[in-house]
């Protein structure tokens, strides 16, 4: 289990994920040498991962969360054909094993070319029984959004000095405006995707420019909200035992306030609209069986307007938010 350091570690982290040891340290009360240790240890033993990802709607990309039934013996084969894929997230195996819930990123502007594995790839593909896919229309929690799990190790105090500290670092500020990323920019978001906290230098290495343009240019990312920062960990660390997938129906004149009462709820990790009849689709983390039970009867329970709600053990995470890891053992990072 995590002690006070471990979860003071992570929570900064959920904070600015890229802030330097020695900033992290100070809020802590430890050396940097002793977070460094911690983070790397985390990064070995509870699959730590910080993850630099482009926020869809401003990168052309359309969400999609794809549901596929297949029998036990072929679901785990295909749900480990879908980790490896470079458009897929967030794969698990649920309800029994039988089926396989993923995240799927395609181009917006890609016409059916960008569609391969929706059109071409998964209806040629032997043993699957069911296929439902649900464009995410809205993300009400998730993403760049932190689930209030992690958010139990700080006190006030320490979060405004962290945060200070941030942003007195920071030159550049936001401009109105949604626009979409460069072609320039792939190289950067690559390499962040393969590991949000690396060095300047060995961002500039992956990307051909200097240490300095790669600082401003993360800079201007960050504020204009085109890149965030996911932090990945073994939620068994936390106390997380029973995960569950929840689709549910709302009527469509309540659907924006029951999402944004959900986005509230310390049980979910996600929460979002999608198409098809389930029109609303939340994450759920609990301690046991037992607190899930609760959660569904005594909370989600008094919302009337959840018309349907059906749930979905999950029990295996495939691939969360970033890359397979290559290596148990960190990149270089930040100090």
């Amino acid at each position: 289990m995590l002690d006070d350091i471990d979860r003071g570690l992570i929570h900064t982290l959920r904070i600015d994920a890229r802030a330097p040891f020695s900033a992290i340290a100070d809020v802590l009360g430890v050396s940097a040498q002793t977070v460094s240790r911690r983070y790397r240890r985390l990064y070995a033993d509870a699959a730590l991962r910080v993850i630099g990802l482009a926020e869809p709607q401003r990168s052309d990309r359309t969400q999609w969360l794809l549901r596929l039934t297949a029998g036990p013996r072929a679901a785990q084969d295909l749900a480990d054909a879908l980790a490896r894929r470079a458009d897929t997230s967030w794969v698990r195996l649920a309800s029994g094993g039988t089926e396989i819930v993923a995240l799927v990123q395609t181009p917006t502007s890609g016409g059916p070319a960008g569609h391969a594995l929706l059109l071409h790839d998964i209806p040629r593909t032997a043993g699957i029984t069911a296929v439902s896919a649900h464009c995410v229309l809205h993300t009400y929690l998730g993403g760049p959004t932190a689930w209030s799990g992690h958010q139990q190790a700080l006190d006030a105090a320490q979060q405004r000095r962290l945060r200070t500290a941030v942003a007195e670092a920071a030159s550049v500020t936001a401009t109105p405006g949604v626009r979409a990323l460069s072609d320039a920019d792939a190289d950067l978001l690559a390499a962040l995707q393969r590991d949000g906290r690396a060095s300047l230098s060995s961002l500039a290495a992956d990307t051909g420019w200097s240490p300095a343009t790669v600082a401003r240019r993360l800079e201007r990312l960050r504020a204009d909200g085109q890149l965030f920062f996911d932090v990945e960990l073994d939620s068994t660390l936390l106390g997380i035992t029973t995960q569950a997938l929840l689709w549910m129906s709302v009527a469509p004149a309540h659907l924006d306030r029951v999402a944004r009462t959900l986005a509230r709820h310390p049980e979910l990790a996600y929460v979002a609209a999608v198409t098809g009849p389930h029109n609303l689709t939340a994450h759920a983390l609990c301690q046991d069986p037992a607190a899930l039970h609760r959660y569904l009867t005594e909370r989600l329970g008094t919302l009337k307007a959840i018309r349907t709600l059906e749930t979905a053990p999950v029990l295996s995470t495939l691939k969360m938010a970033g890359p397979l890891p290559t290596t148990g053992k960190p990149p270089t990072r930040l100090r």
